[in-house]
């Protein structure tokens, strides 16, 4: 991944409703936000004024979520617009794609460029 300062390539205002929308993913889907990162152009220095922001994010659920016999979906995507592309993927999903050498995971966990992480 490129060496650069995270402002050279996120504007703050949008930087802001990201956090906004990652907060507000968090209470409609009853989700925890592990991580969230950027993915794409912005992260690897190759943007342009018109590239959008790609957000990536990796989450859990409540336990009882997962002990259920039917499985949920495993992905939260939001309607993409002009100016960013939020999807994320599932804490148990991600494991599985990492097991597999699923480079993606390895990108969003490695980006320069992260939004929330705990």
């Amino acid at each position: 991944m490129p060496n650069f300062k995270k402002s050279e390539a996120i504007d703050p205002e949008i930087e802001e409703q990201i956090l906004k929308t990652l907060e507000q993913i968090e209470k409609d889907h009853d989700v925890k936000i592990l991580h969230a990162a950027e993915s794409g152009s912005r992260a690897w220095g190759v943007h342009s004024p018109n590239s959008d922001y790609d957000v990536r994010f990796i989450y859990v659920r409540k336990k009882d979520w997962y002990l259920s016999i039917y499985p949920g979906r495993d992905v939260i995507e939001l309607p993409i617009n002009k100016t960013y592309d939020v999807s994320g993927w599932d804490l148990k999903k991600a494991l599985h794609l990492a097991l597999k050498s699923n480079a993606v995971v390895m990108e969003w966990l490695q980006s320069p460029i992260t939004y929330q992480g705990d």
